[in-house]
């Protein structure tokens, strides 16, 4: 779980019983979507060459284990894990940044359905994967990634155009185009809105959405790699961003829940 996802259900989690079960698993969901948009982000514009043998290399491994997965039934995690290592190094050497390669291995691993199923190959890998990553190579990977030197001018440059829209895109595009998007998936009949959920409540699970640390920092290396001034203050932008968003997600959370409960109390 990335560290974002982990602050947004911090606050879910200090709420209590007063966030409904349905707007966590929302918050995670769309959490892990938009931690899978930023990687092809990463793919997509953060490729300095491209090697396009090396990528059809990488393309061809990786149906090689989907067939492995869906039409053999491999249920072994040594040819995935091996592939793995294999597809990884292709991607690194095709130009297209290697994150991508984790995401596509993780498609291709074979999964159940069912939650209780410890036999899944992904299953296993997760429960073998979890310490390791949450307790070693996440704070590893938060630790060399912020790096942030606060000098006396930090001030002025948050007020640069560049954080300006960092902070503007957290606090107010993130909020606004969850809600959208949710309006219009509504709308179309792709889904319908959980009983126990309303606007206001997935609104506020937007603003959560705004708290942005891993992947937002580590795009922010990516994006000015010889501007070390304008790096550090993309990465202060997004810390001031995700202690506004924080804050204002769980006071509005707190507010919306309140209100429930008083015309619940006053229907009765």
């Amino acid at each position: 779980m990335a560290t974002d996802i982990a602050f947004a259900l911090g606050v879910l989690a200090i709420l209590g019983n007063r966030v409904p079960a349905s707007l966590k698993v929302f918050v995670v969901a769309f959490a892990i979507m938009d931690d899978l948009g930023a990687v092809v982000v990463i793919a997509a514009f953060y490729t300095t060459h491209l090697s396009l043998w090396h990528l059809v290399g990488a393309a061809s491994l990786w149906i090689l284990l989907a067939l492995l997965n869906r039409v053999f039934r491999v249920m072994s995690l040594v040819p995935y894990l091996l592939g793995g290592l294999l597809l990884w190094w292709l991607m690194l050497q095709s130009g297209v940044h290697a994150t991508i390669a984790g995401v596509a291995l993780a498609f291709a691993i074979p999964f159940s359905a069912k939650a209780e199923d410890e036999a899944s190959p992904s299953h296993r890998l997760e429960q073998f994967l979890h310490k390791p990553v949450a307790f070693i190579i996440l704070p590893i990977f938060a630790l060399a990634n912020t790096g942030i030197a606060v000098g006396a001018d930090w001030l002025e440059h948050l007020g640069s155009p560049n954080s300006i829209g960092i902070i503007a895109g957290l606090t107010l595009g993130k909020p606004v185009g969850v809600l959208v998007l949710c309006a219009v998936a509504v709308a179309s009949g792709l889904c319908r809105l959980p009983s126990d959920l309303t606007w206001r409540e997935i609104a506020g699970a937007g603003i959560l959405g705004g708290i942005g640390f891993t992947m937002s920092i580590f795009i922010a290396n990516l994006a000015f790699p010889g501007d070390p001034t304008t790096t550090n203050a993309s990465k202060l932008a997004i810390l001031l961003a995700s202690l506004i968003a924080g804050t204002a997600g769980f006071l509005w959370l707190k507010f919306v829940r309140s209100s429930k409960e008083t015309d619940g109390d006053t229907s009765r």
